[in-house]
C-alpha cells in the first residue's frame, strides 16, 4: 500500500508517499480501507521528531480516519466487511490502510459523508473527554475555547452550545471570529488585539470562565488562572505556547480552581475505547440532528501531505484540514 513516511526528522519536505507493507489485522482488531484522514498539530509533532507513535501504533502520521471495513481480526464481533466507518488511531491514517483496535471504531453518522467523517475522531474525543467528563462542564456554565477556529475548537464551540453552555472563545482574524460566531460561540475575541482576561469578566459579569479549554500552555497560564470562575477547571491539552509557565497557586487556592492536563494518543486501548463508545452515545446523536457539524476547511490529494502541513503550519484554516486516498 501507499502511504506517508516521515525519512527524517524536519520541515514537510521530509513527507514522502512510498509502498509499505500492507498492514494485518490482529486478534480484536478491524482492517480499513482508508477514504480519508485529518491532519492534527500532533501530526506536525511526530514529522518534527518531537511526538513519536506509542508503541505497537503504526510509524506514519495520522490520528483519525474514516473509510469502509475491509477485513476482521478473531473478537471483533459487531462490525462487518463494508461498514463505513471513522476510528481513532494511535497512527497509520495516512496510507491507504490501518489496522485497528475494534473499540476505537465508529460507524458512520447519518448525514455526514464519509470523505467528511475523517475529521470527526480525533476531535470529538478530545472534546468529549477533556471538557465534559475530566471538566464536567455544565449547562449554564461558560467555556472559554482558545483557537476557536481550530479543528478542536468548532468542535467545542458546537458540542457546548449543544449541551447549554455559554461559550467564549479566542481566534486571530475577523474572518475566523465571524465563524466562531456562526458556529455558536457568544463571544469571540480577537487575541492579537483584545484581553481575553478582561473580555471574559465582562461577558460573564465578573464570573469568568467556569471551563477553559487551552491549546497554549505555558504563555496563557497565568491569564487562564486568572480567567477561572471561582470553582473553575483549566484544562490544558497543547504546549503551542511553552511547556513551563509560572503558576499563582495564592491564586488558585482562593478560587479553589484546578488544572488538569490530558493528551489521548498515549491512553491504553481500554481507555479510548471507553471514550469512543461515551462519544458514540452522546456526540454522535448531535451529529445525527445536525446541532454538531464536522467543519472541513479542505481536502487535499495523500501526495500533498506536505501542503497540508504547511497550511497548519500557517493557521490559515478554519475546522479540519484532511487528507484524501
Amino acid at each position: 500500500m501507499r502511504a506517508v513516511v516521515v525519512s527524517e526528522p524536519g520541515g514537510p519536505d521530509v513527507l514522502q508517499v512510498c509502498e509499505v507493507p500492507d498492514p494485518v489485522a490482529a486478534a480484536g482488531e478491524v482492517l480499513i480501507d482508508i477514504v480519508g484522514a485529518g491532519v492534527n498539530r500532533a501530526d506536525l509533532m511526530q514529522r518534527e521528531g518531537h511526538y513519536p507513535p506509542p508503541p505497537g501504533a503504526p510509524p506514519y502520521p495520522g490520528l483519525e480516519c474514516s473509510g469502509r471495513v475491509a477485513g476482521l481480526g478473531v473478537g471483533t464481533g459487531g462490525w462487518q466487511v463494508g461498514d463505513e466507518v471513522c476510528a481513532l488511531l494511535g497512527g497509520g491514517g495516512y496510507a491507504e490502510r490501518v489496522a485497528v483496535p475494534a473499540g476505537q471504531l465508529l460507524p458512520l453518522p447519518a448525514g455526514v459523508t464519509l470523505a467528511d467523517a475523517a475529521g470527526l475522531p480525533e476531535v470529538a474525543c478530545t472534546v468529549y473527554a477533556n471538557v465534559f467528563q475530566r471538566a464536567g462542564l455544565a449547562p449554564g456554565e461558560t467555556l472559554l475555547v482558545h483557537g476557536g477556529a481550530s479543528g478542536i475548537g468548532t468542535m467545542a464551540i458546537q458540542m457546548a452550545r449543544a449541551h447549554g453552555a455559554l461559550v467564549a472563545c479566542t481566534a486571530g482574524t475577523p474572518a475566523k471570529l465571524d465563524r466562531c460566531r456562526e458556529l455558536g460561540a457568544g463571544l469571540a475575541i480577537n487575541y492579537t488585539s483584545d484581553d481575553f482576561v478582561e473580555a471574559v469578566r465582562d461577558f460573564t459579569g465578573g464570573h469568568g470562565a467556569d471551563v477553559i479549554l487551552d491549546i497554549m500552555g505555558a504563555v496563557y497560564l497565568p491569564r487562564n488562572v486568572t480567567a477561572l470562575a471561582t470553582g473553575g477547571r483549566l484544562v490544558v491539552i497543547g504546549t503551542q505556547g511553552g511547556s513551563r509557565g509560572e503558576l499563582d497557586l495564592g491564586m488558585l487556592l482562593r478560587k479553589r480552581a484546578s488544572i488538569q492536563a490530558a493528551s489521548l494518543r498515549a491512553r491504553p486501548a481500554a481507555e479510548k475505547a471507553a471514550i469512543v463508545g461515551a462519544v458514540r452515545e452522546n456526540v454522535w446523536p448531535l451529529i445525527e440532528t445536525g446541532q454538531v457539524t464536522p467543519v472541513i476547511d479542505r481536502v487535499l490529494p495523500l501526495a500533498e501531505a506536505p501542503q497540508a502541513h504547511r497550511l497548519m503550519e500557517s493557521g490559515a484554516h478554519v475546522g479540519k484540514i484532511l487528507l484524501a486516498t
